[in-house]
């Protein structure tokens, strides 16, 4: 088995000739596609295989199968290209710029290019459409989704110095109060019952994210949030008092 590490900054980089025979390949197909695995039959367009890097990059990082049906069937990749295209997505059409390794596998005579991202903590990464419009994405299950201000906001405080200051004022209680008696709430919900302004509500959530006293709960086509689990308010009230 050979490995290569590929890093966004380098330059004179290609896929190894090396591989690994097919054994483990299979037994990644018959997981099926998830969280953190996505078939890609060919590569025909760097943007789109910029947001399957970005997702990754963005939420628990991933592989991609680059020769796989989404069915599971084996096609193989055509030529070296593919790999490029892939560096391509990572180094051009995303940013910041991805690292990710590569590995190929042999099987019946056709090869499977795997190409594998950690968790990055240096999101969010952005990728580029074809308007020239840079969004975020992150991953759900088998999909890559869009990600949303809040989750922009989140990633970025996560990563910041200077911590989360909290007024912990009536809007704040309204909140908890809420989420004590429901399963979830939304930015609008919240906002209409605190009576304050949206972008305020979403404020408010946003910090309340960072410090993992919300989480989010992930709908066909939208992000509520909940309280988290092992979120203690008597505790946190008292600390917040002193």
């Amino acid at each position: 088995m050979e490995i290569i590490m590929k890093s966004p900054n380098s330059s004179n980089s290609s896929p190894s000739s090396g591989g690994v025979r097919g054994g483990s390949l299979l037994k990644l197909i018959q997981q099926g596609e998830h969280q953190t695995q996505d078939f890609k039959y060919c590569i025909s367009d760097s943007r789109k295989i910029a947001r399957s890097l970005v997702a990754f990059a963005n939420t628990d990082g991933g592989r991609l199968l680059i020769g796989v049906k989404d069915n599971g069937k084996i096609a193989g990749v055509r030529s070296e290209e593919e790999y490029y295209m892939v560096e391509a997505a990572a180094r051009i059409y995303s940013k910041p710029m991805i690292d990710f390794t590569t590995k190929q596998h042999f099987i019946d005579g056709k090869t499977v290019l795997e190409i594998m991202i950690e968790p990055s903590a240096d999101k969010p990464h952005l990728a580029v459409d074809e308007n020239g419009k840079w969004w975020a994405y992150f991953r759900k299950d088998d999909e890559n989704r869009l990600a949303n201000k809040v989750m922009l906001e989140v990633w970025k405080k996560q990563k910041s110095p200077d911590g989360v200051l909290i007024n912990y004022s009536e809007g704040e209680k309204i909140l908890l109060d809420y989420l004590g008696e429901h399963e979830k709430i939304s930015v609008s919900k919240y906002a209409r019952i605190a009576h304050i302004t949206y972008k305020n509500a979403e404020q408010i959530i946003i910090n309340f994210r960072v410090l993992n006293i919300l989480k989010d709960c992930f709908g066909d086509n939208r992000i509520d949030y909940a309280i988290n689990e092992a979120f203690d308010r008597n505790e946190w009230e008292t600390k917040a008092r002193v």
